[in-house]
Formats: structure tokens, sequence, C-alpha cells
């Protein structure tokens, strides 16, 4: 039985600047950069804290290339943070597209967009 979130894949056009994106602006960490000696490449980040859960950045058009059955879109992923008005800030002052916090029932909400425009939400949940 799965027991567990291991990896999420995101396919981008850029891996160079979604990790910079990823930890310059959002405080990811780079847990592992690979590459199979055949021009793939794919680089593991995670919030710093977090070892469970990890997003692997993969080239878009080469995946394109070698399984054109995927599905390539990016994955409507769904991010925790205990102090939801700190990060909205940070991320404003980083110049990051980020939309307004808005309250639902499940707790208060953010969206932004990452240096593709693809876009990720936010939600403030405490421990």
């Amino acid at each position: 039985m799965i027991n567990q979130v291991g990896q999420i894949m995101v396919y981008v056009n850029n891996q160079d600047k979604a990790v910079k994106f990823w930890t310059e602006k959002v405080g990811f960490t780079v847990i592992s950069e690979e590459e199979n000696g055949q021009g793939m490449r794919w680089i593991e980040i995670a919030p710093a804290n977090d070892v469970e859960t990890s997003i692997i950045l993969h080239n878009k058009e080469l995946i394109a290339k070698m399984q054109p059955e995927l599905n390539l879109g990016t994955p409507s992923l769904m991010f925790f943070t205990q102090n939801l008005d700190q990060l909205h800030s940070h991320l404003v002052n980083e110049n990051v597209i980020v939309g307004e916090i808005v309250n639902m029932p499940s707790g208060r909400v953010f969206n932004f967009a990452d240096s593709e425009e693809n876009y990720f939400a936010v939600m403030e949940k405490s421990e």
C-alpha cells in the first residue's frame, strides 16, 4: 500500500531558471541534481525543513520527446505555511506574481506563479 507522497514531477521549459526561482525566491533547497549522461537532467528540490516530499524539475521538451503520452501540465500543488502573511510579503518583495489572500472554509490561502507562470497555492496551517 502507498504510505507517502515521495516526489512530485514538475516539467519546466528552463530548469536553471526554475531552480533559481524555487531556491532564491521561495527558499527551497536543492537536494540533488542528476544527469544520466544522455542529456537527461533532473533536479530535486524541497522546502528547507521538509524531507518527506520533494519536487523533481524535469526538462519538459526532452520528456515530451521521450514519452509523448505523458501529461506534462503543471500539477495543482497546495503548499502549507505557518505564517501566511510573512510568506505573502516575502514573495511580493521578491517580485513574484502573487494573488490576494482569500479566506476559505479550510483556511486562508493565496496563489503565486513561478518564472514560467505556473500557479501554485499556499494555505496557512499550524502544526
